[in-house]
């Protein structure tokens, strides 16, 4: 992706935009998901690179999925060999597809697949407090 061995464990990206990606080898026991654990590591990529990046990805022998509409955005996951999941995101169309960029996250949205959990959703997740609203008051 871009990034140079810059120490045993360490990665680094120069240029426009800077990362650095640190590597610990992982424990002998097979891990599992749960509360303070990564799910997956996301990275944003140009709209008109996303596809280049899918085969540069499977060009270094990994197995990435087909491009996946996630409605605001376009994925491509794969593995690294550490077995942590990648996501490579595009920036486009986002979030304020559905609704006025100036009311952004004022209301739960939820892409057409999971509109049926809506209730169910609502009454589940833990209300945000919008920042916006709390600086108004004050």
């Amino acid at each position: 992706m871009g990034f140079e061995r810059a120490a045993p464990g360490l990665y680094v990206m120069q240029g426009r935009r800077r990362a650095t990606y640190t590597y610990d080898d992982p424990p002998a026991e097979r891990g599992f998901q749960g509360a303070g654990t990564v799910h997956h590591i996301a990275w944003c990529d140009r709209d008109e690179e996303h596809e280049q990046w899918r085969d540069r990805v499977a060009s270094f022998g990994q197995h990435p999925t087909p491009v996946i509409d996630r409605q605001y955005f376009l994925s491509i996951y794969y593995r690294v060999p550490s077995g942590v999941l990648f996501e490579l995101a595009t920036p486009s169309p986002g979030f304020a597809i559905d609704e006025d960029p100036a009311r952004l996250g004022e209301a739960l949205r939820l892409p057409p697949q999971h509109e049926p959990m809506r209730e169910h959703l609502e009454h589940t997740l833990t209300p945000l407090i919008n920042p916006r609203a709390k600086a108004t008051r004050s």
